[in-house]
């Protein structure tokens, strides 16, 4: 992937850039060794490295406004930075940027339970705000797998969804209101504890907009009542284009589960020699959740393991307790942890329509054998989200481009039935050079000019989304 050439003139100012940062922040706020900073070289698409110029740590609004005033006087591209987990690389730096990162940012501001709403900083991390209130009953749903770590700031950035995004819909659908700060370090106010804001939707086009409009320092998140109950099936299969037919079978019936999640027997062998959590010898299985009454969890398991056993299972094991529960997910949320530790790996992010399973599958297992690397599938299912694994060897010659090559077909297949470059990881600088593939000109074009309005320099988090030259145009004046 290429990056834009560091600016000699920002570099040669990096002294005075750094006092005036240590100026308005605290003294440990601010980080300008080069050996320190290596730890912001890159996020969790970790091919790519690239010290920044330096970091700053703030711990509020008022800090990150002040940050970013200073960076605008001076014309210095700044990275926003939740927990470094992006796997498009949203959060990697250029050597000329100031990375500016959220984690300090992880206050719970303000709980309301009548109204069903929690206002938290937006470095506080996905897990972090349903323990603020599971113990009263209620729950964050977006879930995404790295939801342990990431902030909330990275999933509002990517709009990231998770297992249960089935059911309770992606981070958009459950984003009331945050508070951003512009790159001149104007603080805005969007939507609030409401369901509807009036006027323009501005926060819709904040959500998934990857740090290229503003930092968002504060969110007001919808809160929900747990279920009274939930429980997952397993279902194993003989091949993937057959749990793919069982994913799409049982969207049609109109049974709406919690989550359907799916993952192949690359996968599968990783995750049993990882997390032993028990899965059956076959080439594909499904882990489909249901969640309601006891009646409601009947009915519904009854008429999945009915379409289930039309597709000639290899196994169906429905969990009869909470320990069998954890069990069944225990695997699935180990997965990416499972398939690092033996292979280098790229995780691809594509969306298809969940009619077009079978055969995207079968032809990602064409273009493995055609560019002769392996591929594990693990994907949200229900949604057509899907999560591709290219393995590759970081250490022989040429087998990244062959990589990155490969991944391009697949997303280009995506597109090419009817879904889109990504789901819930984002474009970066992945996706970058593929935004044409789903766009028209005039489509891109009218994209930057929603940029052009909120960063009119073109200096928040830069040589993502959209392609080098037109960035550089921008750039330009």
């Amino acid at each position: 992937m290429d990056m834009p050439a560091p600016n000699p003139a920002i570099l040669a100012r990096k002294p005075r850039i750094v006092e005036r940062l240590r100026a308005v922040l605290p003294q440990d706020a601010v980080i300008d060794d080069p050996a320190e900073t290596r730890a912001y070289e890159c996020d969790a698409l970790s091919a790519y490295r690239c010290a920044p110029l330096a970091a700053v740590l703030p711990r509020s609004t008022a800090e990150v406004a002040a940050a970013l005033r200073i960076c605008h006087e001076e014309g210095v591209p700044v990275v926003p930075r939740g927990s470094g987990t992006s796997l498009a690389g949203g959060a990697l730096p250029t050597a000329d940027a100031v990375i500016l990162g959220t984690s300090r940012l992880n206050r719970v501001l303000e709980v309301d339970y009548p109204n069903r709403f929690i206002r938290v900083e937006a470095g506080r991390t996905n897990l972090s705000v349903t323990g603020a209130v599971e113990a009263d009953g209620f729950f964050y749903a977006p879930d995404p797998s790295s939801q342990l770590a990431c902030a909330i700031a990275g999933n509002i950035a990517m709009n990231s969804g998770g297992a249960h995004c089935l059911k309770y819909g992606v981070t958009t659908n459950n984003l009331l209101g945050v508070t951003m700060v512009l790159m001149d370090g104007t603080v805005v106010e969007v939507g609030g504890a409401h369901l509807d804001a009036p006027g323009l939707d501005f926060l819709g086009v904040i959500c998934g907009s990857e740090g290229q409009l503003g930092v968002v320092t504060e969110a007001t998140l919808r809160i929900l009542p747990k279920p009274e109950g939930a429980r997952p099936v397993l279902m194993g299969f003989a091949s993937n284009e057959v749990a793919g037919a069982c994913v799409s079978d049982i969207i049609k019936a109109g049974v709406l589960p919690v989550a359907i999640e799916f993952m192949d027997r690359p996968c599968i062998r990783a995750t049993e020699d990882f997390a032993h959590a028990g899965y059956p010898d076959c080439e594909a299985l499904l882990i489909v959740e249901v969640e309601g009454s006891p009646a409601e969890i009947d009915e519904q398991l009854g008429v999945i393991l009915q379409i289930a056993r039309r597709h000639d299972p290899v196994e169906l094991r429905e969990s009869r307790s909470e320990d069998e529960a954890k069990k069944i997910w225990l695997g699935r949320k180990s997965a990416f942890g499972a398939m690092g530790q033996i292979n280098d790996y790229m995780c691809l992010d594509g969306t298809i329509p969940v009619s077009s399973l079978p055969f995207v599958l079968r032809r990602i297992g064409e273009m493995s054998r055609a560019f002769g690397l392996d591929v594990g599938n693990v994907f949200h299912a229900g949604d057509g989200n899907m999560h591709p694994l290219i393995l590759y060897n970081a250490n022989k010659p040429g087998d990244l481009e062959k990589c990155e090559a490969f991944g391009a077909e697949i997303l280009k297949l995506c597109v090419e039935v009817g879904g889109c470059l990504t789901g819930e990881h984002g474009v970066g600088i992945e996706k970058r050079d593929l935004m044409g593939v789903q766009f028209a000109p005039a489509d891109l074009e009218a994209q930057m000019r929603v940029k052009d309005v909120f960063d009119p320099k073109w200096l928040l988090n830069p040589a993502k989304v959209f392609p080098l030259d037109a960035t550089a145009a921008r750039r330009a004046g």
